[in-house]
C-alpha cells in the first residue's frame, strides 16, 4: 500500500501512447477525423523540473505516502502544476485492494462531479460560436428539461450551469440511481414544487444539470462523448480521457472502486447516464493537462474570454463555507460560476471543484493568475485526502504549514463515514 510510482518523461510518454492505442476510444470515425494535438500542447504534457519554484516535492511525497497508508485508502494519484507546467505526477497504493497492481500516473479513475466543468466549458465554446445563447431560456436547447411552473421558459442556460433552477438539492438523484432514464426524469421535474424562482437561489443538481449534454449533442449533431472528445480532449492532448464506463474499464490500468472500509464495490453506471454531471474518466496526467488549459495555458483551445465567463463568481454559496469550516483560517467567499467553484484563499482567487461517486473521489484546485495548482484522484469513499489541495496551495503561497490532511491526528482520523460530505451521497455525484 505504500508503494509510490513517479514515471519519468520518456517512459511516461511511451506508456500513455500505448494505452491510447489500446483503448476503445482511441479509434476514430474516419468521417470525423480528430483534431491534431499541437506541438506546444505536447510539450505541456511533459514533466518540467525547471518550472518547480514553490512546492517542496520531497515533503509532499512523504505526506502522500503517509496518506495512502491510512486504513480508508486504497489508491491515490496526484498531479501538480507550477507556472503553467506539470511539475509532479505520482501514483500511490493499489488499483484494487490486495491486487498488487500499483497505481501509476497512467491509471485511470473517475472524475465524478469534476465533470461539470467540462460540460460548462463545452456550452461556453458553443456560445462563442454563436450556437447557444447563455442568456436564452433552457427550453430553446434542451426540450426534455421541465421545471416547476413552466420555469424552463424563464431559467436561462446560465441558470442551469450555475444550479439556479428553483429545484431542491440533488432532485431525483435517487431515481437515477435506481436505474430510471435521465431524459424521462428531466421531463418529470416539472411536477415538483419549486423552492424558489429560477435564478434566485442555489441548489446543487445532477439530473437537471445533464440537460447541458443534451444541449451540446443537439447543437453539434453528434453524441456528447464524441463532441467532448473532438472539441476538448483531442486538442488539449488528453489521450486517456473518456466519457463512458467502457472508457474506464477498457483502460490498461484502471482503479477499482472501494468503500471507506476498503471493500471492493461494483462500478455503477448511473452517473455515466448523466455524463455532463459525472461521466468523465482519465489518468492524473490528463487531469493535470485539463487544469493547465483551465488556468489559461491553452488559449487556442480555451480563450481568456471563455475562461472569464465560466469562472466568474455568479452566486454565493454560504453552505459551502460551513462545509469548509475546518479550513476557515484560509478559505473565504465561496461562489459558484458555470460548473466551477471559486474562493478567496488569503487574498488569492482560486478556482476548483470536487467530485464523488460510489468508490471514487476527485479534486481540482488552482490559481489562474499563478497558473499553479493541484489535482487528485482516489478510489475509496473517504474524504480525508480533501485537505491535500490546501497543503499544496500553502506551499505555493509560502504560508505556514497546517496539517490539513489531519495525518498527525492518528489513523482513526482517516476513517470517514460514507456520505459524510453533504454534497455527496454514498452513491451520488459530489460537488
Amino acid at each position: 500500500m505504500e508503494r509510490q510510482h513517479i514515471i519519468g518523461l520518456g517512459a511516461f510518454v511511451v506508456l500513455v501512447g500505448a494505452v491510447a492505442l489500446a483503448s476503445p476510444h482511441a479509434a476514430r470515425d474516419s468521417a470525423q477525423a480528430a483534431p491534431v494535438t499541437s506541438t506546444a500542447h505536447l510539450k505541456l504534457a511533459s514533466l518540467s523540473i525547471s518550472a518547480r519554484h514553490d512546492v517542496d516535492y520531497s515533503a509532499l511525497d512523504e505526506r502522500l505516502k503517509a496518506m495512502v497508508a491510512r486504513p480508508s485508502m486504497v489508491g491515490l494519484a496526484v498531479g501538480v502544476i507550477e507556472n503553467g507546467r506539470i511539475t509532479f505526477l505520482a501514483g500511490y497504493g493499489e488499483t484494487a485492494r490486495g491486487s498488487g497492481e500499483a497505481v501509476t500516473p497512467a491509471t485511470v479513475f473517475r472524475w465524478a462531479s469534476c465533470s461539470k466543468g467540462v460540460a460548462a466549458t463545452m456550452v461556453a465554446k458553443l456560445a462563442e460560436q454563436g450556437k447557444i445563447d447563455l442568456n436564452a431560456p433552457v427550453v430553446n436547447y434542451a426540450p426534455t428539461l421541465k421545471l416547476p411552473n413552466a420555469g424552463e421558459y424563464r431559467a436561462t442556460v446560465t441558470d442551469l450551469l450555475s444550479h439556479r433552477l428553483g429545484l431542491y438539492r440533488n432532485a431525483y438523484d435517487n431515481k437515477l440511481e435506481e436505474g430510471q432514464s435521465p431524459a424521462v426524469l428531466r421531463s418529470q421535474l416539472g411536477a415538483l414544487s419549486a423552492v424558489c424562482q429560477p435564478g434566485t437561489c442555489w441548489d446543487y443538481q445532477n439530473v437537471a444539470f445533464d440537460a447541458s449534454s443534451e444541449m451540446v449533442a443537439r447543437s453539434m449533431g453528434m453524441s456528447y462523448p464524441q463532441a467532448v472528445q473532438r472539441t476538448l480532449f483531442d486538442p488539449i492532448g488528453m489521450r486517456s480521457a473518456s466519457v463512458t464506463r467502457e472508457g474506464l474499464e477498457g483502460a490498461a490500468s484502471w482503479a477499482r472502486p472501494h468503500s471507506v472500509g476498503r471493500r471492493l464495490l461494483p462500478v455503477t453506471d448511473a452517473y455515466y447516464k448523466v455524463p455532463a454531471a459525472g461521466g468523465i474518466n482519465s489518468n492524473i496526467k490528463d487531469f493535470a493537462l485539463w487544469m493547465i488549459a483551465q488556468a489559461g495555458g491553452m488559449a487556442d483551445v480555451l480563450s481568456p474570454r471563455l475562461l472569464a465567463t465560466i469562472h466568474a463568481p455568479l452566486v454565493k454559496t454560504p453552505t459551502e463555507q460551513g462545509r469548509m469550516r475546518k479550513f476557515a483560517e484560509r478559505v473565504h467567499s465561496p461562489y459558484y460560476g458555470l460548473g466551477w467553484r471559486s474562493y478567496d484563499y488569503v487574498g488569492h482567487r482560486i478556482i476548483g471543484h470536487r467530485g464523488g461517486v460510489a468508490g471514487y473521489r476527485s479534486l481540482i484546485l488552482f490559481d489562474p493568475e499563478k497558473k499553479s495548482g493541484v489535482v487528485a484522484l482516489w478510489n475509496s469513499n473517504t474524504s480525508q485526502p480533501g485537505g491535500l489541495e490546501f497543503e499544496v496551495m500553502d506551499m505555493i503561497y509560502h504560508l505556514p504549514f497546517r496539517d490539513w490532511m489531519e495525518l498527525n491526528k492518528g489513523p482513526s482520523a482517516a476513517v470517514v463515514a460514507e456520505g459524510d460530505d453533504p454534497q455527496a451521497a454514498a452513491q451520488g455525484s459530489a460537488g
